[in-house]
């Protein structure tokens, strides 16, 4: 049988790896295809970088138009990132009738919807696996081997700068700005980190797994995003006392009110096997109510670990492409005129457990006033901690898990903790999930 032939737009970390690591497995990929896949056409705005990474032996062309419009193209590959030129040559390599892999979560997380109905439409394949989790096959495991169970939820550590760096401020004790610039010494962090420490590149991943595990459109407008910028060693300390560890948690779960959808520093027990996932690994927990839970684990970012997600895609389109399209896996697991339009809930109205810390002073009747706001809103306490100050202070923390409740009523609570006069500056807030 002929074979594929692929037009690689952008050829930079993820695009250099899937190059080589096409090329060296080459023999076994087709074995497993059927066919021979090979990259024909390079598009990339450096291209004498572009000639030296694909030794000359291929097209290289500086504008990606000239790929999505080759008659001769069978898949594109989109590595350009981002949601402005991306967007706009994904769509048109659908309307020109090829199918095509894409590593861009922002892009899918935030036009999905419009793509996968153009891609229907045309009766081509939108492929994504490598936009989540790395070389994570957790796409793969939502929509095709989790098909039997109705997911009741699921959890993931799914990026590895904050992850790093919550590891490095947990091992050393460092502060967060000093744990990011170790981060960004090493190459784990960026120049600006500001997508993966605010949590917004994890809402991204979240947005496509929660699309697919519960079908649902993608909403990314609609997730609740907190990064770890405010987290202290303090409160990573005092949380392994208490017998648990921080780390930045994409959270979706299917409840009686809606779909959560939440990305926040979550306290995890030290017990959970996620929560000893530690520097830039990533990982994700679901629970099916079939299967009960499965984790996946391994490296969420790299070149070579990316493009094996990549390389799976361009895998199940050979295999695919020349099926009736109505007996296609759909994109989002769900079949399009069977999606559900369960709303997200707002963030007020998630149930979860809180760990709460408290600078107060040292005096007698303070704890009592804390217990009494926090019971007159429905709030029980679970554990404690009460730190003896330090010789010469007179002020100390207190240091409080609760029960789980909603969300408003710990705000209501500690708005009012926070007017006592004992209270000094802002309760830290951080919620837990037991994971069991």
């Amino acid at each position: 049988m002929k074979s594929i032939k692929v037009g690689l737009l952008g050829i930079g970390t993820v695009g250099s790896g899937t190059f080589d690591v096409l090329k060296r497995n080459q023999q076994e990929i087709a074995a497993r295809a059927g066919r021979a896949i090979e990259i024909t056409m390079v598009a990339d705005l450096d291209i004498e970088r572009a000639k030296q990474l694909t030794n000359g032996e291929i097209t290289v062309v500086n504008d990606a138009n000239l790929v999505v419009d080759h008659p001769d193209i069978d898949i594109v590959i989109e590595l350009i990132g981002g949601v402005g030129i991306a967007k706009t040559l994904v769509l048109k390599a659908i309307a020109n009738g090829k199918h095509v892999v894409t590593a861009n979560k922002a892009l899918i997380a935030a036009h999905g919807n419009e793509i996968f109905k153009a891609a229907q439409e045309k009766g081509v394949i939108v492929a994504f696996e490598a936009a989540v989790a790395g070389g994570i096959p957790i796409i793969k495991a939502l929509r095709e081997g989790l098909t039997a169970n109705r997911i009741q939820w699921l959890a993931g550590i799914i990026n590895g700068t904050t992850n790093f760096i919550l590891s490095e401020m947990r091992d050393k004790g460092l502060d967060f700005d000093v744990a990011l610039k170790d981060a960004q010494r090493l190459g784990y962090a960026e120049s600006d980190p500001t997508f993966d420490i605010e949590g917004i590149d994890a809402a991204h991943k979240l947005t496509i797994m929660a699309s697919i595990a519960f079908g649902i459109p993608v909403q990314f407008d609609k997730a609740y995003v907190e990064g770890i910028t405010k987290l202290q060693a303090t409160d990573i300390r005092y949380a392994e006392q208490l017998g648990y560890r921080i780390k930045l948690l994409g959270i979706t779960k299917r409840t009686n009110g809606g779909i959560e959808l939440r990305v926040h520093p979550t306290l995890i027990p030290t017990t959970r096997l996620i929560a000893n996932v530690e520097g830039a690994m990533n990982a994700v927990l679901v629970r099916g109510d079939a299967v009960g839970d499965t984790l996946y684990y391994g490296k969420g970012a790299g070149a070579e670990p990316t493009a094996s997600a990549v390389i799976a895609d361009l895998v199940d389109i050979t295999r695919l492409a020349t099926a009736d399209p109505e007996h296609r896996v759909p994109h989002l697991a769900f079949q399009p005129n069977a999606m559900a339009d369960t709303p997200i809930l707002p963030m007020a109205e998630i149930t979860t457990s809180y760990y709460l810390r408290m600078h107060v002073a040292d005096q007698r009747g303070v704890l009592a006033d804390v217990t009494r706001i926090l019971a007159d809103a429905s709030i029980s306490i679970d554990a404690m901690l009460q730190k003896e100050p330090a010789e010469g202070e007179t002020r100390t923390d207190i240091i409080m898990l609760t029960h789980q409740t909603q969300e408003k009523n710990v705000q209501a609570a500690i708005a009012k903790i926070e007017a006592l006069s004992t209270v000094v500056g802002s309760v830290t807030k951080i919620r837990l999930e037991g994971l069991g």
